[in-house]
């Protein structure tokens, strides 16, 4: 590692995370599942004389960009892309909150092993590393859940991106986890010991800010719709005009199918991925925590009861992912190359992590195959790839 380190300096890390559950659903409100990865974030830091803070990345300065900003508490963000503004909206947010003041500023260096814009949390790695470092450094006695909260506020709220919770707790606290995304945002961490993954990024660049708002859009136009019929009032009371209004737990297909014809046919897609992302999800929680599967439920239950947990597990993920494919469309091509290239190599299942249009799969697989699906992967055109078992949580790291 090049970053600096001895005297008076703190090193801090958080991991990735790759969507094993229930992708595109914490901005709706519902449960997600994400799991850690071994690639981390690096940050290590000081404390300055002087209330300015200096922020450099060494990958910046590897790929011969503009790689060092300043800044103090309450700087405007640059805008553009800058890799700055994370570290900016972190500490604009503290500062906001009370916990800067008459503070020293810090020097920080950044050095990072999850690839940008790949779908495995870049950006929730930085801002949970850099928080985790500045909880040490000033002795804020932050607890995870707060770093993982302000870490969400900080590029929802500060940078104005359209994110999920997901993506910010699942590096905060590492492992695999259940996390409500509705108040009080209640955390269950989930057995992860049996699991192993092979997570692959594709190359292909996307953004979520260009993905999620025009799903949302297609959402609400559906719901919009829905609310203007003649439903029975016992199925209205359940909507909503906003993609976060309905209680989508209480809602299923079958109640929702006689109207959707009405609603349009993109709409009625992303409304059925909805309930049918979720409803599969609970039936994964279940096989993760070894209980009862339910006793009736959608076509999916026909398909894994009664096949060993980890074949059952890999049914849902491809499920997961022709859902993704098929009723929200934000696969690509190359993805669907890499994804049947890994399938057929063993892997359990595999399905996209991120927003889509490009990022990242994630596949489940066993330790004597995950070689084999590796190199079957790269094969099939992932830029890079890896073995990882869930990976650890952000933490600071001691002498």
């Amino acid at each position: 590692m090049r970053l600096p380190k001895g005297e008076g300096w703190v090193l801090a890390s958080a991991p990735g995370r790759a969507d094993f559950l229930n992708t595109h659903q914490d901005y709706k409100g519902l449960p997600v599942v994400p799991v850690a990865i071994t690639l981390r974030t690096y940050v290590s830091g000081r404390l300055r004389d002087t209330p300015d803070f200096k922020v450099a990345s060494l990958n910046m300065k590897d790929s011969g960009e503009r790689f060092i900003d300043s800044f103090h508490a309450g700087s405007p963000l640059v805008g553009g892309g800058w890799f700055g503004d994370y570290f900016r909206a972190v500490v604009n947010v503290l500062a906001k909150r009370g916990f800067l003041e008459g503070a020293d500023g810090a020097e920080v260096w950044v050095e990072s092993e999850i690839p940008m814009g790949s779908g495995l949390s870049s950006s929730a790695a930085l801002e949970v590393s850099f928080l985790t470092l500045l909880n040490e450094l000033y002795g804020l006695g932050l607890s995870t859940r707060e770093v993982a909260e302000l870490a969400y506020v900080a590029e929802h709220d500060e940078m104005g991106i359209p994110c999920g919770r997901l993506d910010q707790y699942g590096s905060a606290f590492g492992g695999i986890i259940l996390l409500e995304c509705k108040p009080p945002f209640r955390v269950e961490r989930l057995p992860s010991n049996e699991l192993l993954f092979t997570v692959f990024d594709s190359g292909i660049r996307h953004s979520t800010a260009a993905i999620h708002p025009k799903r949302q859009r297609e959402i609400d136009e559906g719901l919009k719709a829905l609310m203007e019929m003649s439903l029975p009032e016992n199925v209205k009371a359940k909507l909503g005009y906003r993609y976060f209004e309905p209680k989508w737990e209480e809602i299923s297909v079958g109640e929702l199918e006689p109207y959707l014809k009405g609603i349009g046919e993109t709409a009625a897609k992303r409304i059925i991925f909805t309930l049918k992302m979720h409803s599969s999800t609970r039936i994964a929680v279940n096989l993760l925590k070894g209980e009862p599967l339910p006793p009736d439920g959608d076509e999916l239950l026909d398909k894994v009861r009664g096949l060993p947990r980890m074949e059952a597990l890999g049914w849902v993920v491809n499920y997961q992912h022709e859902l993704l494919r098929d009723l929200y469309e934000v696969s690509h091509p190359a993805l669907e190359k890499i994804r049947g290239a890994v399938l057929e190599a063993g892997a359990y299942g595999a399905k996209l992590s991120g927003a889509g249009m490009g990022g990242s799969i994630i596949a489940l697989v066993d330790m004597d195959g995950a070689e084999s699906v590796l190199e079957a992967g790269l094969r099939a055109g992932a830029a890079k790839g890896w073995i990882s078992p869930p990976g650890e949580p952000a933490k600071t790291h001691h002498k």
